[in-house]
C-alpha cells in the first residue's frame, strides 16, 4: 500500500474521505427532514455553558494581560517622574539631601517577599500578579482547547451514529434482505454507537464539574489580585506621605521666606512692633517675637497653648541647660499688654511658629 505521509496511508485517506462524505450527506438529509436527528437538549446546554465559560475565561484573561501591561507603563512612567523631579529640584531648596534619597527609594524601594526574581516594589507588583493570577487563568484555560475538540467529535461520532442507524434501518426495510449486509450494518451500528456513548457520558461527567469550578477559579484570582494591590498601594503610600512631607516643608519655607522680604520691606524695626517704641514695655528676658503658624494644644501644665496667628514674645531661659533643642520660653503678647506680667509663660515647639 502505497505511503501518502508520515502515519497516514492510502487507505486511512480514502477512509476518512468516505467518513466525511458520509456525514456531509447525512447532514443534508437531516436538514431536508428526511432522515431524524438524535437531539439531546441536556448535552446541549451543557455545551451552551462550556462556550459561555470559555468566552467569559478567554475576556479575564486578555483583561488581566492588558492590566500587567498597564502596571509596566505606569512603573516606567513613574520611574522617569521621579527622575525627573530629582533632576528638577534645586541644591538651595529645603530637603535636597531628604529628597534625592527619598526618589532613590521610590525607584530602587526593597521587597521583603522572598522574590528572587526581582528588587523593586513596581517589579515585584508585576511580578507577583505575573505568577499569581494570570498564570492561574492560563492554567486555567489551557484545558478548554482539548474539551471543545472532544466535544466536536461527539458531534462527529453522533452523525456517524444517526448514519448507521438509518442505514441498519433501511437494509431491514428492504424488499431482498441481503443477511450478509445487514449483519456487518448492524456490526457498524454497534460500533458507532459505542464510539458515540464512551464520547458523550465521559463529556456528561467532565462538563459539569468544569462549569462549577469556575466559581473557585473567579474567587482566587480577584482575591489574589486585590492582595497584591492592597500591599502594592500601602507601600507606595508610605513613600508618597514622605514626598508629600518634603513638598509640604519646601512649601512652608517659600511662605516663610515672602513674608520675611515684606516684613523687611514694609514693617519698621521689629523692636517697635513689640514695644511701640518703649523699652519699658518689653518683658524681662525678651528676645524675639514669633507668630503660630500652625495650632498646638499643650500636654502639660508647663506648656503654652498656641492658635494661628497668635504672637508670641520669647523669652530667655533662666537656666539655659533646661531648655531643649527645638523647643522655645515665651509668653503670648496679648496676656503681656494686659497683664503686664510672664506668670502665664510656657514653652512651645518652634516649628509650629515664625519669627517676625
Amino acid at each position: 500500500m502505497a505511503e501518502i505521509g508520515k502515519g497516514v496511508t492510502a487507505g486511512k485517506l480514502a477512509l476518512n474521505v468516505q467518513k466525511r462524505l458520509s456525514r456531509a450527506q447525512e447532514k443534508v438529509l437531516q436538514k431536508l427532514g428526511k432522515a431524524d436527528e438524535t437531539r439531546d437538549t441536556a448535552f446541549e446546554e451543557l455545551v451552551a455553558n462550556f462556550n459561555k465559560q470559555m468566552t467569559e475565561g478567554s475576556k479575564v484573561q486578555r483583561d488581566l494581560k492588558a492590566y500587567l501591561a498597564a502596571v509596566k507603563a505606569m512603573h516606567d512612567a513613574s520611574r522617569r517622574l521621579q527622575d525627573c523631579l530629582a533632576d528638577m529640584y534645586e541644591p538651595d531648596w529645603f530637603g535636597k539631601e531628604e529628597m534625592d534619597a527619598l526618589v532613590e527609594e521610590m525607584i530602587e524601594k526593597e521587597l521583603d517577599n522572598n522574590l528572587e526574581d526581582t528588587d523593586t516594589l513596581w517589579l515585584g507588583y508585576h511580578q507577583n500578579l505575573t505568577d499569581k493570577t494570570l498564570l492561574c487563568m492560563d492554567t486555567y484555560l489551557a484545558q478548554f482547547p482539548e474539551i471543545k475538540a472532544r466535544i466536536a467529535k461527539r458531534e462527529r461520532k453522533l452523525v456517524d451514529f444517526d448514519s448507521a442507524r438509518h442505514h441498519f434501518a433501511s437494509l431491514q426495510k428492504g424488499k431482498k434482505k441481503d443477511e450478509a449486509k445487514i449483519a456487518k450494518a448492524e456490526e457498524e451500528l454497534g460500533r458507532a454507537q459505542k464510539i458515540f456513548e464512551e464520547l458523550n457520558v465521559e463529556l456528561q461527567d467532565e462538563l459539569p464539574v468544569l462549569w462549577d469550578s469556575r466559581v473557585g477559579v473567579y474567587v482566587g484570582t480577584f482575591q489574589s489580585l486585590a492582595g497584591q494591590q492592597d500591599r502594592f498601594h500601602k507601600e507606595m503610600s508610605k513613600l508618597s506621605q514622605n514626598l508629600n512631607d518634603v513638598m509640604t516643608k519646601l512649601e512652608e519655607q517659600r511662605e516663610l521666606n515672602e513674608e520675611a522680604n515684606h516684613s523687611e520691606s514694609t514693617s519698621p524695626a521689629p523692636k517697635s512692633s513689640v514695644t511701640n517704641g518703649s523699652d519699658a514695655e518689653l518683658p524681662p528676658g525678651f528676645l524675639y517675637k514669633v507668630k503660630a503658624v500652625h495650632e498646638y494644644t499643650a500636654t502639660d501644665n508647663d506648656e503654652l497653648e498656641l492658635k494661628v496667628g497668635d504672637a508670641v514674645l520669647v523669652l530667655a531661659f533662666d537656666n539655659p541647660d533646661e531648655q531643649d533643642d527645638g523647643w522655645l520660653l515665651g509668653v503670648k503678647e496679648s496676656h503681656w499688654f494686659q497683664k503686664k506680667d510672664i506668670s502665664a509663660k510656657g514653652v512651645f515647639p518652634e516649628n509650629f511658629t515664625q519669627k517676625v
